[in-house]
């Protein structure tokens, strides 16, 4: 009786939470990029430079880690081929398992990107969950070949097929547009000055002892008093951090223009690496440009080098200014090289992919 309701409560704990994690990266496959990257230099330092060879297949080894979580976590609720099942999941867990307790012990990637921008979670708390996770998954592993399917076989296997191939349709159209639904800090609606604030003031919690006992106060109680001070920390830590920390722009002559993209109507083309910006739909992205002059101000941000920024806006005779960003921070921005935000004073109106560059009048009228 007990077996039966750890198999039924392994069966959808893993299974819930392996569909709940993969749906959650498959609404941004770029975001699992971007981490796969810093997975990748990181151990292209540690272990061997060869890693590097990984770094340009990066969005494609990230989106078959994504679809084959959901596949394995549909495959755990059916008890579809559990032999097969179990063990791909063993070897997913267990590499997924090494991957936080590395990036927690040696505080190498903050954020594991386990579930996206939408939960974030500490290095060690992505590890703890791993191994709350493995105890589980070892559980249906070594009963793997005593689960009958739940399913028949053929409806069984229409079912795991069907989500591969909806999960690589909807992860192309996210690739190709925006995320589904954005978790961001930048997304549309929220003010992005707001967003730099702490929402609390740290507070301070201090520790004395008087009289051989232990005294805590959030004032400083004073020696004369009989208080000795033993130490302090801050009770609200998780609180005291601002959601954006490292929005920052500069001219190319080294001068702050941050609050300067805060100010009035301003459309952002954002090319984090104008090498890789595709070009194929920048004859839309210059023709937006030149239908807005006079109503909003146009600009790039990118984090390129001077010489390159100067002749990509040649070659595709894009007349605005640009301005200096960390390649991380454009990222974030936007999930698209070019992609195109539009800001009123700091708010955020829209967010497009290049895909689906907006006509002049949608962007006024957004602005009214």
């Amino acid at each position: 009786m007990f077996k039966k309701i750890i198999d039924q409560f392994s069966r959808f704990f893993v299974g819930g939470l392996l569909i709940f994690s993969g749906l959650i990266k498959l609404n941004d496959p770029i975001g699992t990029q971007i981490k796969m990257e810093e997975y990748f230099e990181v151990f292209a330092e540690d272990f061997g430079s060869f890693f590097h060879h990984f770094i340009p297949w990066a969005l494609e080894i990230g989106m078959l880690m994504i679809v084959l979580e959901l596949m394995l976590g549909i495959a755990i609720l059916i008890f579809w081929r559990m032999n097969l099942t179990a063990w791909l999941l063993l070897l997913m867990m267990t590499f997924f398992t090494f991957l936080t307790f590395y990036s927690a012990y040696f505080n190498k990637v903050t954020d594991c990107g386990c579930f996206g921008d939408a939960i974030k979670l500490t290095p060690w708390e992505s590890f703890t969950k791993d191994v709350i996770l493995m105890v589980f998954v070892l559980h249906l592993f070594w009963y793997r070949k005593s689960y009958k399917p739940a399913l028949r076989t053929r409806t069984g296997n229409a079912l795991v097929i069907g989500t591969v191939v909806i999960s690589f349709v909807l992860g192309i159209y996210a690739i190709r547009h925006l995320p589904f639904i954005d978790f961001r800090a930048y997304k549309i609606g929220n003010s992005i000055p707001q967003q730099m604030i702490p929402p609390e003031q740290p507070i301070i919690e201090y520790v004395f002892e008087k009289d051989g006992k232990e005294v805590r106060d959030t004032k400083f109680l004073s020696d004369a008093d009989g208080y000795k001070y033993v130490s302090s920390h801050v009770v609200n830590a998780d609180k005291i951090k601002p959601k954006i920390t490292d929005y920052s722009i500069s001219s190319p002559e080294g001068d702050d223009k941050t609050q300067y993209t805060f100010e009035g109507n301003r459309l952002l083309i954002v090319m984090f690496d104008v090498k890789k910006a595709s070009t194929k739909n920048i004859a839309q992205v210059r023709e937006l440009t030149r239908q807005l002059e006079g109503k909003v101000d146009c600009f790039i941000l990118t984090s390129s080098s001077a010489e390159a920024i100067e002749a990509f806006r040649h070659e595709h005779q894009l007349a605005v200014p640009y301005y200096y960003a960390d390649a991380t921070v454009l990222k974030t921005i936007i999930r698209s090289n070019p992609g195109i935000a539009l800001w009123k004073n700091g708010t955020v109106l829209g967010n497009w992919h290049h895909n689906d560059t907006p006509a002049a009048s949608t962007v006024v009228e957004l602005l009214q």
